[in-house]
C-alpha cells in the first residue's frame, strides 16, 4: 500500500513540475501577444455568434420540404456555430502571423489551440452516429480529453498516472486506465455493431421473400451475435482475461434456472413463436378477452393493439400454452354468424331471402362466397335463423360489421312487413272471494 501512495505521489509531482514549466513558458513575451490574440478571437466569435445564430436559426424556420437528415445537419451546425466561428478565426490569425513573421514559436500557441477546437469541433459531428445520447454524451467527453491532451503532449504521463491507479487482488489487476479503454473501446465497437446491424436490419425487412416473423427471428439473432461480439472482443483487446468469466456463466447458469424461470420461459416462448410461425407482425388474434392485431414480437412479449387504442403485452409463454385464435393464420377469410328470429305467420322462405340480400348489401361483406340463411329451430314466440357471411378484414373490426348486418335486416324487415316478434306475458287474476287488502 505504501508503495502504491509513493508512486501516485510521484506522479503528481512530476504533473506539477510539467505544469508549472507549460506557465513559465507562457509567459515568456512571444506568447503573451499570443494569448491576446486567443482573447481578441473568443470575444469576437462571441459577437459574431450573437449577431449570426438568431438570423441563421429564422432561415432554418422558412425551410419546408426538405430531407430529414439535412434539417438535422443545419441543426448541428448551428449548435456549433460559436466553435465553428472561433476555429476559423484562430486560423486565420494564424495564417497572418505566418506572414508576418518566420519564426514558428510566434505561431505555435495559436496553431496549437487551433488544432485542438478542430479535433474537438469534429468530435462533435462524428459522435452524432451514436444515436444513445447517455452514450453519445461519454464518448464525447472521453475523445475531447483525449484529442486535448494527444496534442498538448501529455498522453503517455496522464496513461501513466491512471494506470497506476488500479485494484490488486492476487494475479488480478483493475486500474482505471484499463476501466477506461475498456469503456471507449467497447463503445466504437457497440457504435459499429449498430451501424451494421440496422444496415442489414433494414435489407432484411425490404426482402419479401423472407415472412415476417423470420425477419423478426433474423434480426434480433444478428442483435445478439453483433453486440455480444462487440463486447467480448472489447474485453479482449483491452487484456482483460475471459477465462474468469466460466466461473460467471456458471453463476448466472445457477441464477436463471432458480429467479429467472418465468424469464427465460418467456424468451425460449419468442423463439419457439418466431420459429414455427404461427403468428407474425399484422395478426389478428384473439387471446381470452382480448381482441386486437400484433404490432410487434418482442423477446419477452407480444404487442396487441386493440380497437380501441390500447395496446396489450401479452407474455409469449401465454401464446404458447393459451389458446389463441388467429383470424388470419393461414389466411385472411373470416366467417361470423348472426342470429334472429321472425314471428311464425312471416314465410321462411322469403325471410331467408330478404335476410341474404340485406347481408349482401353492406360493403365488407363478401360477394365471392354470398352469404347463406338457415332455419336453426322453433323456439317460443319466433322461428329462429342463422345467418352466416365472410369477410377478409378483421382488423377492419367485428363487431361493427355485425351491427350493419343487424341494420340492414332490421331496414329490410321493416319495408316487407317482416316482423321481429319478442316474449310477451300474460298476467290473468284469480277471484277468490276474499277482499283485497287497502293500501295507503
Amino acid at each position: 500500500m505504501e508503495q502504491e501512495l509513493a508512486a501516485i505521489s510521484e506522479q503528481v509531482q512530476a504533473f506539477w513540475q510539467t505544469a508549472m514549466l507549460q506557465a513559465e513558458l507562457l509567459l515568456l513575451p512571444s506568447r503573451l501577444y499570443q494569448i491576446g490574440i486567443l482573447i481578441l478571437c473568443i470575444a469576437l466569435a462571441w459577437v459574431l455568434t450573437r449577431a449570426i445564430k438568431p438570423r441563421v436559426r429564422e432561415w432554418m424556420h422558412t425551410l419546408e420540404g426538405r430531407p430529414k437528415w439535412q434539417l438535422r445537419a443545419l441543426l448541428l451546425v448551428n449548435r456549433r456555430l460559436g466553435l465553428i466561428i472561433f476555429t476559423a478565426l484562430i486560423w486565420i490569425s494564424a495564417a497572418i502571423m505566418s506572414e508576418v513573421t518566420p519564426f514558428v514559436s510566434r505561431r505555435f500557441l495559436l496553431e496549437l489551440v487551433g488544432t485542438i477546437s478542430l479535433a474537438i469541433l469534429l468530435v462533435g459531428f462524428a459522435a452524432r452516429l451514436v444515436r444513445n445520447p447517455f452514450l453519445r454524451r461519454i464518448v464525447t467527453w472521453f475523445l475531447w480529453i483525449y484529442v486535448t491532451l494527444y496534442y498538448l503532449g501529455i498522453v503517455e504521463d496522464v496513461s501513466r498516472f491512471l494506470d497506476s491507479l488500479a485494484i490488486e487482488i492476487g494475479d488480478f489487476r483493475l486500474s482505471v486506465l484499463t476501466v477506461i479503454t475498456a469503456a471507449i473501446v467497447i463503445g466504437a465497437l457497440v457504435t459499429g455493431a449498430r451501424l451494421i446491424q440496422s444496415t442489414a436490419a433494414s435489407r432484411i425487412r425490404a426482402n419479401e421473400d423472407i415472412s415476417p416473423s423470420m425477419q423478426v427471428l433474423a434480426v434480433k439473432f444478428l442483435q445478439i451475435m453483433l453486440f455480444g461480439a462487440a463486447f467480448f472482443l472489447g474485453l479482449k483487446i483491452v487484456g482483460v482475461d475471459l477465462t474468469g468469466l466460466a466461473v460467471l456463466s456458471g453463476a448466472i447458469g445457477i441464477g436463471l434456472g432458480f429467479g429467472l424461470q418465468k424469464v427465460v420461459s418467456n424468451l425460449v416462448s419468442g423463439i419457439i413463436i418466431l420459429l414455427d410461425k404461427s403468428i407474425k407482425p399484422g395478426d389478428v388474434i384473439s387471446i381470452g378477452e382480448t381482441f386486437g392485431w400484433i404490432n410487434a414480437l418482442g423477446a419477452r412479449y407480444v404487442s396487441i393493439t386493440t380497437r380501441d387504442g390500447r395496446e396489450y403485452l401479452i407474455p409469449n409463454e401465454d401464446l404458447i400454452t393459451g389458446q389463441v385464435v388467429n383470424w388470419s393464420h393461414s389466411n385472411d377469410f373470416v366467417r361470423l354468424d348472426v342470429y334472429f328470429g321472425t314471428a311464425y305467420g312471416d314465410d321462411p322462405h322469403k325471410v331467408r331471402k330478404l335476410a341474404v340480400e340485406a347481408a349482401a348489401s353492406c360493403d365488407r361483406v363478401l360477394a365471392t362466397r354470398p352469404p347463406v340463411c338457415h332455419i336453426v329451430g322453433f323456439g317460443d314466440s319466433s322461428v329462429d335463423y342463422i345467418l352466416r357471411f365472410w369477410i377478409t378484414d378483421p382488423s377492419g373490426g367485428l363487431t361493427n360489421i355485425r351491427g350493419n348486418v343487424f341494420l340492414a335486416l332490421w331496414d329490410s324487415f321493416k319495408e316487407n312487413g317482416i316482423s321481429i316478434p319478442f316474449p310477451q306475458r300474460e298476467v290473468k287474476l284469480l277471484d277468490t272471494g276474499k277482499p283485497l287488502p287497502e293500501t295507503d
